[in-house]
């Protein structure tokens, strides 16, 4: 039996920050912000709400959607660059708030690719027969590193959680292929520096990222036995609209079978695949047995992808 998803959750701040927010206190504009990069406004945290906080409340949402109980979970696996500390990791803090007192519990570090990387952690760990339910966190409080003076990077990033049950699923479902990869000599080009402060140099990253989500769809595609024309639906790492456009290009989808959610949360860094998937399945964009493409990229240099048939 292959591993797949059977539950999911998201959370979103309430505070918004439009891109005329953000022309008040940067040397920039709606339009500019809207034509290079998608985003309109993203969601911001108050001081007082902490990563865990809205790890937990996806976590339980997604609890919730696979219809089990937090003392069922047997790992714990949060993606995070933001904890609220070094440690105890996020993970710990949650599972002691859900009450998943049967759980081991971890945090994975693979910036904008790790709820991809959690994904397929999780893969390993259910088709093993070593736990039966893991729960899958990808979580950022990115408000918090941002440079609030950097019109290149202040005005890219949100706030936000999304959660994943994974568990055994019926035969052909779940988790077909995977793709996981590193470059840490392009570390440089996306990194928290010595003011603790997100850094990036936009045009070497653009030009990584446009590459590698484009070649790592079309590598799990083709890993799992099918050909771009079987893919029902890209759901790209919601970083900008001009990379995301590349990968889908590359799978020559048009433009309805690609998730855009970029316009409403921003840069959500390792949340941004998952809430992605939480919306679009509320709008009936996904259904069963579709052929979905999950992929991501993001600092060390990381990346990962994962071809899924949706369905329990």
């Amino acid at each position: 039996m292959n591993a797949g998803i059977i539950g999911i959750g998201k959370y979103v701040p309430e505070k918004i920050m439009t891109n005329v927010d953000m022309e008040k206190i940067l040397d920039t504009n709606d339009e500019w912000i809207r034509t290079r990069t998608g985003i309109e406004e993203r969601r911001i945290a108050e001081k007082t709400e902490e990563t865990s906080d809205m790890a937990y409340n996806a976590a339980m949402e997604a609890i919730k959607s696979a219809g089990i109980e937090a003392e069922q979970i047997g790992l714990i696996l949060v993606a995070t660059v933001t904890p609220d500390r070094a440690f105890p990791s996020v993970a710990c803090q949650i599972q002691e708030r859900m009450g998943a007192k049967n759980a081991a519990a971890m945090d994975i570090s693979a910036a904008c690719a790790g709820f991809i990387y959690g994904l397929v952690t999780a893969k390993q760990f259910v088709e093993s027969n070593s736990y039966e339910y893991i729960l899958v966190v990808g979580v950022e409080k990115l408000s918090k590193v941002v440079d609030w003076n950097d019109r290149n990077t202040a005005v890219l990033f949100g706030d936000g959680a999304s959660a994943a049950i994974v568990s055994k699923v019926s035969e052909g479902r779940g988790i077909l292929s995977f793709e996981l990869g590193a470059d840490g000599t392009g570390g440089k080009h996306l990194l928290l520096n010595d003011e603790k402060t997100i850094s990036m140099n936009g045009r070497e990253v653009f030009k990584f990222a446009v590459r590698q989500m484009g070649e790592s769809a079309m590598n799990v595609v083709e890993k799992a036995g099918y050909s771009k024309e079987d893919v029902d639906y890209l759901i790209p790492h919601q970083a900008n609209i001009r990379i995301m456009e590349a990968a889908r290009e590359r799978l020559e989808l048009p433009e309805e079978k690609m998730s855009k959610t970029i316009h409403k949360y921003g840069n959500t860094s390792a949340a941004s695949i998952g809430i992605s998937l939480v919306d679009d399945l509320q709008e009936g964009k996904i259904k069963d047995d579709d052929i979905l493409v999950l992929v991501g990229f993001g600092g060390g240099l990381t990346w990962g992808a994962v071809a899924i048939r949706w369905g329990k």
